[in-house]
């Protein structure tokens, strides 16, 4: 039971960890002190419900079925990557914020396809215990990334107090971006 965890926070953490547009948010949250611990609890929730929603099959379900999966990828492949624009950060309202992290966390396909469609889908090679020790491992690496990211983003502070640090964050963010974009147009056309 312990190495199905040890699976799911493995895979769950090597999914998490890639930048986009809900971790740079949660990073510039961070960075100004503003809501972190309410919009970290809120990706992590959101993450822990769907990787549920994934263990418990629909993540087979939907691995399983040609339409379904067509209209998983055909999210994937609309989806239009984005990064913070440079400049100085400003503090959102409570409201605004809260609204900013579930519209980043829930309109993003790759949300989807990395926690119910692939964790649920690999979760099917575990049963019983197992099964929810592997989703529980995915869950707490959502939670241990969020809360990490959030709370660690204060030590970099003093690197980012400078316009231009904002601007290498932005900029790396945005070829991150521009490269997913690029891979999802190239898996597209190789498709056809």
């Amino acid at each position: 039971m312990l190495s199905a965890g040890f699976s799911g926070f493995a895979l769950g953490g090597s999914l998490i960890v890639a930048i986009g547009a809900q971790n740079a948010f949660i990073l510039r949250q961070g960075l100004i002190r503003s809501h972190v611990f309410i919009l970290c609890l809120i990706c992590a929730l959101s993450d822990a419900l769907l990787i549920a929603a994934g263990v418990a099959g629909l993540g087979t379900i939907v691995s399983q079925s040609p339409v379904l999966i067509s209209v998983v990828t055909a999210f994937r492949r609309a989806a239009k990557p984005g990064a913070m624009v440079a400049g100085a950060p400003e503090s959102l309202g409570l409201k605004a914020a809260v609204m900013t992290c579930l519209a980043f966390t829930f309109l993003n396909p790759h949300v989807y396809l990395d926690t119910v469609v692939l964790l649920g889908s690999l979760s099917a090679a575990f049963e019983g215990f197992e099964r929810i020790a592997y989703g529980a491992g995915a869950a707490v690496a959502s939670f241990a990334w969020f809360f990490g990211l959030g709370y660690g983003a204060r030590f970099l502070a003093p690197l980012f107090a400078r316009p231009a640090a904002w601007r290498v964050l932005d900029v790396v963010i945005g070829v991150v971006m521009g490269l997913l974009a690029l891979g999802l147009v190239l898996s597209f056309l190789g498709g056809k």
